[in-house]
């Protein structure tokens, strides 16, 4: 019996054995990768060394012996720890000496084929107050995000760790972000997203790289996209909704509404036959929609038509 288990602890540490370490924070220990899972809610002792199996995107994989499952992933820094930088100097945009993006694209999402096709995920979730009534995002166009170009410009002087856990999809571990609050509020109707993290997701990837700091950035979103709602080319699309429509028709709409021209700034997106995006190239030196297209890029869609998809699931 002694032999047996003397066997059984030299496979268990060949298997699951590796450098012990103390952590320094009291984090929690996930199930998975993403950090979706964490079986009993459990964190990490300062006062217990714990077996590290390998490093991976940032994080370690351990081994916390009595627990099922045992091995958990934690973030890199709660046995590295990690110097606590200020939030004002954590991105380079948030210095004066920043330039202003010239060239961007404004991504806007038709948020029912958008819920269509992502039925699960927090955004496209009713409760059962909201039921019966019609809200923001079912008859409007949503921010996806204000993108600079090329679309290789992306997470400008971001910390090597922000990016590691942006691209990972671990969006709510991302710093929190200071907005002015009335611009907050405003960003919270127009992007649905903001309950699943996505604006911090954009603020990293791509407000970095804007010019500004977060509260320009996603005022300057916020408006352009209230802008196009408020205009004859948000009317066409609440119009057209269970229709199917061509891009000569939106092209056609966006130059009656903003001037000769600004249709070829214009791509549609679509997915499963549905309209899902609307692409617009901007230029820059305006807070006006319709200036900012008359200066943006001329471009092709790929896309050439499709459905306006109405609110609920009918695919």
């Amino acid at each position: 019996m002694v032999r047996l288990i003397l066997l059984l602890s030299l496979l268990t540490y060949t298997l699951f054995g590796g450098e012990e370490r103390y952590p320094v924070e009291n984090c929690p220990a996930y199930n998975n990768l993403k950090h979706t899972k964490n079986t009993d809610n459990i964190t990490l002792d300062i006062q217990r060394a714990y077996p590290i199996q390998r490093k991976h995107k940032g994080q370690y994989l351990i081994l916390i012996r009595g627990e099922n499952p045992a091995q958990r992933w934690v973030d890199e820094h709660c046995f590295d720890g990690r110097e606590e930088k200020p939030a004002g100097i954590l991105f380079k945009s948030d210095r004066q000496e920043a330039v202003r993006s010239k060239d961007n694209i404004l991504a806007l999402t038709w948020h029912n084929a958008y819920c269509e096709t992502y039925r699960h995920r927090k955004e496209c979730r009713r409760s059962l107050l909201a039921l019966g009534k019609e809200r923001y995002s079912e008859r409007h166009f949503v921010l996806h995000g204000l993108w600079p170009q090329p679309k290789s410009h992306t997470y400008c002087d971001v910390d090597r760790e922000l990016v590691q856990l942006d691209r990972i999809g671990q969006w709510q571990h991302l710093p929190c972000l200071v907005i002015d609050e009335a611009v907050e509020k405003r960003l919270e109707k127009v992007m649905p997203g903001y309950a699943a993290d996505l604006h911090k997701h954009e603020w990293i990837k791509h407000g970095t790289c804007y010019g500004t700091d977060a509260t320009g950035y996603f005022g300057d979103a916020v408006s352009l996209t209230e802008q196009l709602n408020s205009s004859k080319v948000g009317n066409f699309f609440r119009d057209q909704r269970g229709n199917r429509v061509t891009i000569e028709q939106v092209r056609s709409i966006f130059d009656r509404t903003f001037g000769r021209g600004a249709g070829q700034r214009v791509e549609l997106k679509c997915e499963k036959g549905m309209i899902t995006e609307l692409w617009l190239h901007l230029g820059s030196g305006s807070d006006d929609l319709g200036i900012l297209l008359q200066r943006g890029k001329k471009t092709r869609s790929r896309c050439l038509g499709g459905i306006v998809d109405r609110a609920g699931y009918q695919r």
